[in-house]
């Protein structure tokens, strides 16, 4: 009974607490509204998710979303350096393509998503088989450290959440 009125209960959370930090007040009708909207959107889409993704550990998921915003604040300074300091001559953009141990869809979009975040990096393509992103860098000198530090800092985290 519950799963038929909470498909996703991680979603619904989600969905409330941004519609309320988008309607920027904090008012009885606000919560009601984003309640409501947390709990309508999941069941209305439940059919169109045959197979639900298996969730681990809640704290892992905090944990991954701390990591990432501080990646995206040191990011944002970095690419801000790049652009007002560095010269076009010692620049070095690269293709790097990440080898994936994640199987999931929905672990491969999170990290996709992650990466396109992140300042200075794309995720530009998945492979046809599944098994590697291509990831366009703004200044890589050592494209094999990148990937190295996606998959250890994203990929590893996503395995131990979705498996």
């Amino acid at each position: 009974m519950i799963r038929k009125i909470l498909p996703h209960p991680y979603l619904t959370l989600t969905l409330t607490i941004v519609w309320l930090l988008l309607a920027n007040a904090y008012t009885i009708n606000s919560l009601v509204f984003a309640i409501l909207v947390g709990l309508a959107i999941p069941w209305l889409t439940a059919p169109y998710w045959p197979a639900r993704p298996r969730i681990g550990n809640p704290v892992k998921i905090l944990e991954y979303i701390l990591v990432v915003f501080w990646d995206i604040i040191v990011a944002n300074i970095t690419v801000a350096k790049i652009v007002l300091f560095m010269p076009n001559s010692k620049l070095h953009p690269a293709w790097v393509s990440v080898p994936l141990d994640i199987v999931e869809p929905e672990a491969i979009t999170v990290l996709a998503g992650t990466i396109t975040m992140t300042p200075g990096t794309l995720t530009a393509e998945l492979a046809a088989d599944g098994h590697s992103l291509l990831v366009h860098c703004l200044h890589a000198p050592d494209a094999d450290a990148v990937r190295d530090e996606i998959k250890t800092r994203y990929e590893a985290r996503l395995k131990e959440i979705f498996e």
